[in-house]
């Protein structure tokens, strides 16, 4: 009996959890990130506000709260690469699947345009991005180290780790930027895929005699 019990209780906490990124995610939309509160957002998914603090310790949380599903896929993009592909390379195909084939999870330039322009429009939330860059930096130089079978103390994992991570935020930023200007989606993403592409090509260069760019 003790199984369904804690499956209810989980699905329950999954329940609550999803309830209060909703609120707080059309709140955040409507008014802006700086202009709700976490009363309100409490309020709104009918929680305690110590509720929300139990599965949100930040409020710049509730609005990066699938973080981790990105990570995932970013990760398993390397780990399930083809032989012939290099790790670098797997992150530069990832990017093509995701504006070509529009990855369910993380649609680029598809009712996406208000999540970033609310990111920008708030201090709070550009020095969470900037945190959470440099958290997935870190974490991607492991499983590229673990695809290469180098040591902890490798630090080129490390380059590796930023070169590509560089590649993919600037060409995010400058995708958007031009997206807000023109209102041109297909444009934004051939300057995206432009940019991930110059990015994966010059980080190779610099990786050349390294298992971080071997199959390419």
């Amino acid at each position: 009996m003790s199984r369904p019990i804690s499956d209810r209780r989980s699905r329950k906490r999954l329940a609550t959890r999803q309830a209060i990124s909703d609120a707080a995610t059309r709140m955040f939309m409507e008014r802006g990130f700086d202009r709700v509160t976490v009363d309100e957002i409490a309020e709104a998914a009918d929680v305690g506000r110590m509720t929300v603090f139990n599965h949100f310790p930040r409020k710049e949380d509730m609005f990066f709260d699938r973080e981790h599903e990105a990570r995932d896929i970013a990760f398993e993009a390397i780990r399930s690469r083809h032989p012939a592909t290099s790790p670098i390379q797997a992150l530069g195909e990832l990017a093509h699947r995701m504006a070509e084939q529009s990855e369910p999870g993380f649609p680029l330039f598809a009712d996406t345009q208000a999540f970033v322009e609310t990111a920008l429009a708030s201090e709070a939330l550009k020095a969470r991005a900037r945190q959470m860059r440099d958290d997935f930096i870190r974490a991607l130089a492991a499983v590229l180290r673990g695809a290469a079978d180098r040591s902890s103390d490798d630090a080129v994992a490390h380059l590796a780790a930023g070169l590509i991570t560089s590649a993919w935020t600037t060409a995010f930023v400058r995708a958007y930027a031009q997206l807000s200007e023109t209102g041109d989606a297909e444009a934004a993403k051939g300057t995206f895929l432009d940019l991930i592409d110059r990015g994966v090509r010059g980080t190779h260069a610099a990786l050349a005699d390294t298992p971080y760019a071997a199959g390419y």
